[in-house]
């Protein structure tokens, strides 16, 4: 085989790969992804959650929060920041939401105090029955 040849056939090969690729991963990108109608409900007792606390849980694989606010009760908010998607932390001191990417501040109801993100966080069904905690 001529060396002329054999470089032909590998950048033929190449050239193929790099094609095949490109078309999978825009194909990937615009398909909707996947349903997983994932509607399970999460229950935890209240209890676990004092006057001025946050548990952070995980639900339908959203990263979220269960705030028990003085005076307003429970509400349960995605840890999601709405800006680049980093997590968000919970600041018992100052009683405020922060995001350690690039400093977005939410209120404990989950609205835009300060920074980037272009929403509020998106809030979770709960519920109260008795002394549990539902979610969903």
């Amino acid at each position: 085989m001529k060396r002329r040849n054999f470089l032909k056939g590998v950048l033929a090969f190449l050239g193929a790969t790099s094609v095949v690729s490109f078309i999978y991963s825009l194909s990937r990108y615009l398909a909707p992804p996947a349903s997983t109608e994932q509607s399970k409900t999460l229950v935890i007792a209240k209890r676990e959650i004092p006057l001025g606390d946050a548990r952070e849980i995980v639900f339908n694989g959203v990263p979220a929060v269960i705030l028990n606010r003085p005076g307003k009760g429970l509400i349960a908010v995605s840890r999601v920041c709405t800006h680049l998607g980093c997590l968000v932390q919970y600041d018992k001191e100052n009683k405020r939401l922060l995001c350690p990417c690039h400093a977005g501040v939410y209120d404990l109801e989950g609205n835009i105090v300060s920074g980037p993100p272009p929403k509020p966080l998106p809030k979770l069904p709960l519920r109260v029955e008795g002394e549990t905690i539902v979610i969903g």
